[in-house]
């Protein structure tokens, strides 16, 4: 079996990790528990009596006959679904989605999307000129059907299939809005989404915006020569950067690496803890920061997310930015993509992530040093997600408060924050 671990998020749309850049220390860590060392544990006799009591049972007098195959995928699905809300058996079509939308390219209607209790779609985020956002849907619009038919599956990554098909061909949205006394139907055409992870300008003279939409493959490289490109056009040096990871999803753990040890000049980046020994690992940067020092403005939101907080976390602990905006999700878990050689796949959450400070971001999530916030849109967090992996500093702040930020008022609020205070961020680098 082919086995790749990754930093997994909230959207389908998601690659395997690519080994950690060269350029980037990586230094093994202690294991967590002494469990990483322990050989499995049998499973109990009557344990594997009560599942074959059960399985003969449901053959035996389900009201409609039902296959072994059926009934075997049932449980296989069944002994992921318990566990948090990232792990999930893929059957070879949800996992076959799951790589293509892996690449940065594929057909469907450009939406993030999660899973609520009730088996309902959760929109985490439309993607920026995709057919979903040129329709007006919106963060924390719930998918209750597709073209008629209820939500399919009990996990996000098979309910997400039924949004693909073929460019051009149409699907219907059931949509359920808060705020809205009857859902909505919403008619798209699919078409081929393609996902720029990098986006850049100049604001002002000397002040550079940098937009991290998503942590592809190259977004690392991207990200460094967008920085070069604005040194070069703002003559060289800027003066200051807004970063931009609002409604980020994350993606490979990897590039979040690179990039922030791109902005870094040295120090811990993050460290990961699991059971495994190859989960307990301290990534540091190397010296060499791309924007000399510049002062930095980093814009986060309900919707940044897990590869998104870690170069977030990075950057404040290692006071290289100042964050604003509002509370972070709060994915601080890494999945690890089984293949089996049926062409299905295993996805299996196998460790946490914690920011230089030592701070664990599950289910808790980053607290900005300047709070903005919008009426406009909340949307869940990872701690209101049935079965999530608990956090150690949880907050019982009430359900469904992830504050989205939306358009350029929070750009030019981080903007002239820059330009507040860029000698108190560059002198302490």
């Amino acid at each position: 079996m082919r086995k790749s671990i990754l930093c997994l998020l909230i959207w389908p749309a998601l690659a395997l990790a690519q080994d950690v850049p060269s350029a980037t220390e990586k230094v093994e860590a202690p294991a967590a528990t002494a469990e990483a060392t322990n050989k499995p544990d049998a499973v109990p006799l009557e344990e594997i009596q009560r599942y074959v009591s059960v399985y003969r049972a449901i053959k035996d007098a389900y009201v409609d006959k039902i296959t072994d195959q059926a009934l075997m995928r049932a449980a296989l699905r069944g002994l992921l679904a318990d566990l948090d809300p990232h792990s999930a058996y893929l059957e070879k079509a949800a996992a076959d989605n799951f790589n293509e939308q892996a690449t940065g390219s594929y057909v469907g209607v450009g939406v993030e999307l999660e899973m609520r209790a009730d088996h309902a779609l959760t929109v985490v985020s439309p993607i920026d000129g995709s057919p979903a956002a040129k329709a007006g849907i919106r963060t924390g619009d719930v998918i209750t059907a597709i073209d008629g038919k209820p939500v399919p599956a009990a996990d996000v990554d098979t309910a997400s299939s039924a949004l693909r098909g073929l460019p051009g061909t149409a699907v219907k949205l059931t949509l359920l809005r808060a705020g809205d006394k009857q859902p909505r139907d919403v008619s798209l055409v699919r078409a081929d989404i393609r996902l720029d992870s990098v986006e850049s300008r100049v604001l002002e003279p000397g002040y550079g915006y940098l937009r991290i939409n998503s942590f592809q493959t190259t977004t690392g490289a991207d990200s460094a020569r967008a920085i070069a490109d604005l040194n070069k056009k703002s003559g060289g040096h800027l003066r200051g950067l807004v970063l931009d990871l609002r409604s980020n999803p994350g993606g490979l753990l990897d590039t979040a690496i690179a990039t922030a040890d791109a902005m870094l000049n040295d120090g811990v980046i993050v460290s990961t803890r699991g059971r495994l020994a190859n989960s307990n690992v301290v990534y540091r940067a190397k010296p060499g920061d791309a924007l000399d020092g510049a002062p930095m403005v980093a814009l986060i939101d309900g919707g940044t997310a897990s590869a998104a907080e870690v170069l977030a976390g990075a950057l404040h602990d290692q006071k290289r930015a100042l964050l604003m905006g509002s509370r972070t999700f709060g994915k601080g878990s890494i999945q690890s993509v089984v293949s089996l050689p049926n062409g299905d796949a295993v996805k299996l959450t196998t460790g946490r992530y914690f920011t230089p400070s030592g701070e664990s971001i599950q289910a808790h999530g980053i607290i900005p040093d300047i709070a903005l916030h919008s009426d406009s849109s909340h949307s869940l967090r990872e701690q209101d997600l049935p079965g999530h992996l608990r956090g150690g500093e949880e907050d019982d702040d009430g359900y469904a408060l992830g504050e989205v930020l939306d358009g350029d008022a929070p750009i030019a609020a981080a903007l002239a924050q820059l330009k507040k205070q860029p000698a108190v961020v560059a002198e302490q680098h």
